[in-house]
C-alpha cells in the first residue's frame, strides 16, 4: 500500500512538472511569436503600401496586407534607368567586396591561428587596436584624395577590405581543427598553402559563409562611405539612390523624373514603399540559403579561444 501511494506520488509530481514545463514553452513561444511579428510589421507594411492603390493609401486603409492591388510603383522604380544602374553597382561592389574581404581576412587569420608565428600575439593586440580607435573620417577622406580613389568604386571597397572581427571568427575556427590534420599533410608533402587550400578552406564552408554573409550584407547597406567619396550620380549605390529619394528636398523632383520615364503617375508614399522594398528584396533572398551555414558557423567561431 505504501509503495502503491509512493507511485502515486511521483507520478502526479511529473504530471506536475510536465504541465508547468508546457506553459513555460507556451510563454516562450508566444513571446518568440510576437517579437517576430514586431519585427516583421514594419516591413510587411512597406510591402502593403508598395502593392496597394493610391486612394487606399491616401485613405489610410493600408495595414499588412495590400488593399486594391497594383503594381504601378514597382514598374515604376524598373523604368528609372538611374535606379537600376544603382542596383548593379551595389551588386558589382557586394560581390567584388567580398571576394576581396574573404581573401584578406582567410590570408591575414590563417597565419594568426599557427601556434608556431612568434609574433601572432602583436599582431593581434595591433588589430584589437584598431577595433577601439580610428584615425577619423577628415583623415580617411584625405587618404582616400591622396591615394586617387575618389570618386571610384575602390573608394567603397577597399577601405573596408578587411575586419578585425571577421578576423577573430576565422582565426579561432582555424584553431579548433586538429593538429594532427596538418601533421599527416607534412607526412604527405603539403606545404602550407597547399595545406591551407586543400584542407583548411573545404572544412570552413560554415565560417566562410558566415563572414561572406557579415561582408555582403555591410557592402549592400552601406552608404556613408559612397556619399563621402563619390560625386558621379552613376557611381550611387543603391543605397544612396534610395537615400536620395527618400529625402523631403529631393523627393518631388525624383518623383517628377520616374513620372515622366514610367508614364505613371504614382504618389510619394507609394514610391517611397517600393524603392524600399527593391533595396531589401535582394539580400532577403540571398540569405534563406546561407542560414544553415550562417547559425554554425557564428559557433563554431565562439567555441574555443
Amino acid at each position: 500500500m505504501l509503495m502503491q501511494w509512493g507511485a502515486e506520488n511521483r507520478r502526479r509530481r511529473l504530471l506536475a512538472r510536465q504541465a508547468m514545463d508546457s506553459i513555460v514553452l507556451a510563454f516562450i513561444y508566444a513571446g518568440v511569436a510576437l517579437s517576430t511579428f514586431l519585427c516583421m510589421a514594419p516591413f510587411l507594411n512597406t510591402v502593403a503600401v508598395a502593392f496597394s492603390s493610391d486612394t487606399a493609401i491616401m485613405a489610410g486603409k493600408v495595414y499588412l496586407w495590400p488593399v486594391e492591388f497594383q503594381t504601378d510603383a514597382m514598374r515604376a522604380v524598373l523604368a528609372d534607368a538611374s535606379v537600376l544602374r544603382s542596383l548593379g553597382v551595389t551588386v558589382f561592389v557586394t560581390l567584388a567586396g567580398t571576394a576581396l574581404n574573404l581573401v584578406l581576412t582567410v590570408m591575414t587569420a590563417y597565419p594568426l591561428s599557427r601556434r608556431d608565428f612568434k609574433a601572432r600575439a602583436a599582431f593581434m593586440n595591433y588589430m584589437i587596436v584598431t577595433m577601439l580607435f580610428s584615425g577619423g573620417m577628415i583623415p580617411a577622406y584625405l587618404l582616400i584624395r591622396y591615394l586617387g580613389l575618389y570618386n571610384t568604386v575602390w573608394s567603397i571597397i577597399i577601405p573596408g577590405a578587411i575586419s578585425a572581427f571577421n578576423v577573430i571568427i576565422m582565426k579561432t575556427f582555424f584553431q579548433g581543427l586538429p593538429d594532427e590534420l596538418r601533421e599527416a599533410a607534412i607526412v604527405d608533402g603539403c606545404g602550407n598553402s597547399r595545406y591551407l587550400l586543400r584542407v583548411v578552406l573545404p572544412l570552413s564552408n560554415a565560417s566562410l559563409a558566415t563572414v561572406g554573409l557579415f561582408y555582403a550584407v555591410g557592402h549592400w547597406n552601406s552608404y556613408f562611405g559612397a556619399v563621402l567619396y563619390i560625386e558621379n550620380a552613376d557611381l550611387y549605390t543603391l543605397q544612396v539612390k534610395l537615400r536620395n529619394l527618400l529625402l523631403l528636398s529631393q523627393m518631388d523632383q525624383s518623383l517628377e523624373i520616374i513620372r515622366q520615364e514610367s508614364g505613371l503617375n504614382v504618389i510619394r508614399e507609394s514610391l517611397k514603399a517600393a524603392v524600399v522594398v527593391f533595396a531589401t528584396t535582394p539580400i532577403l533572398l540571398v540569405y534563406p540559403f546561407l542560414q544553415k551555414y550562417f547559425v554554425k558557423g557564428s559557433l563554431l567561431g565562439s567555441i574555443k579561444g
